[in-house]
């Protein structure tokens, strides 16, 4: 439980109303009773305020008059990110704090290097030489592999694997030939990484993943991929080897960037598109054949067979339709 008066004093904002009301939890607003704390993110979503049970409601400027109609808020110029900094106090301010900097089940090398205010939970393997910088957190069931560096202020989810082999191999005389993956993962501060996700040490040189970086659960990063600072990634994300992504980009559930390309700063790449090709130019890029019922799916998908007959048939009816008319030159 927190008073009105306390959250803004930590996190700023115009409180309109008692500072002395008492917040039991956060809540949407369809839903939030009358010891909650809710927010107004978007204009489409304001039929919802004047109904809402909300203790108070956090505003812009825009509809401060009409959230005082209905009780307390607090006026901020942007609500979302402002509800983002209050789940982030409310948790420090509502969890236990932790006894145990590395959980007693953890198995770190002696060779590892471990910030003093950084956190290993249960179950968890650091390897020789990896690192893992200040106030990053290790959750239940990470494996940070050898050499591999983690940097400061990340939180690393359950399952994560850092630093597992890349997928190498040399075909020779119809066998498979591994080439050992000699790189590591480089990872750079306020990075967090969801669970179960998958991130490959590199071949020659270190996978690099950049400040700021956001992946959901179960992405596969492959080795050697660079990702800029600030993007983000959805869950099941698959990036093959050698990509490199630029800043501040999102990519959408399932999307698939394959090896070796370059998507430049500012890409954003909707869900379930496959990326075949690099992209220069920052922008909204889609890759996706629409869901139909299965028969005019079957239909669709068959036409697009033909379409480079019907290109070429095109070609040949504008050929003829270029040709000089024919004209008898007899007289």
């Amino acid at each position: 439980m927190l008073l009105l008066g306390d959250i803004v004093k930590a996190l700023g904002g115009s409180l309109q109303g008692s500072p002395q009301i008492s917040i039991e939890k956060l809540a949407p607003l369809e839903t939030a009773g009358p010891t909650d704390l809710s927010f107004l993110s978007h204009p489409k979503y304001q039929m919802h305020l004047t109904q809402s049970l909300a203790a108070c409601v956090i505003v812009t400027p825009q509809f401060k008059e009409l959230a005082i109609t209905r009780g307390a808020c607090i006026v901020t110029d942007d609500p979302y990110h402002y509800f983002a900094k209050l789940t982030q106090f409310w948790k420090q301010q509502n969890t236990p704090a932790r006894h145990a900097r590395i959980h007693p089940s953890a198995v770190v090398d002696p060779e590892a290097q471990i910030a003093d205010t950084a956190m290993i939970g249960p179950l968890c393997v650091v390897e020789r030489g990896a690192k893992v910088g200040a106030y990053s957190q290790l959750k239940s069931r990470v494996t940070l592999g050898e050499a591999c560096e983690i940097g400061e202020r990340c939180i690393v989810h359950s399952g994560v694997v850092i630093g597992a082999d890349g997928f190498g191999f040399a075909l020779h005389q119809g066998t498979w030939e591994k080439i050992e993956q000699l790189g590591a993962v480089k990872i750079g501060n306020d990075v967090e990484i969801g669970a179960n996700t998958c991130i490959d040490r590199g071949a020659l040189n270190d996978t690099l993943i950049e400040d700021g970086v956001k992946l959901d659960n179960l992405i596969q990063i492959g080795h050697n991929v660079h990702i800029g600072k600030h993007t983000a990634m959805a869950g099941c994300v698959g990036v093959a080897g050698s990509a490199r992504i630029g800043a501040h980009c999102t990519l959408g559930g399932g999307a698939i960037v394959l090896g070796h390309l370059t998507l430049a700063d500012g890409v954003h790449i909707s869900a379930a598109t496959v990326v075949t090709r690099s992209i220069s130019q920052a922008g909204n890029y889609t890759g996706l054949f629409p869901i139909d019922d299965n028969a005019t799916w079957e239909k669709n998908a068959a036409s697009l067979k033909q379409l480079h007959k019907l290109r070429d048939r095109i070609k040949s009816l504008e050929a003829q339709l270029l040709q000089p008319p024919f004209q008898d030159n007899k007289s």
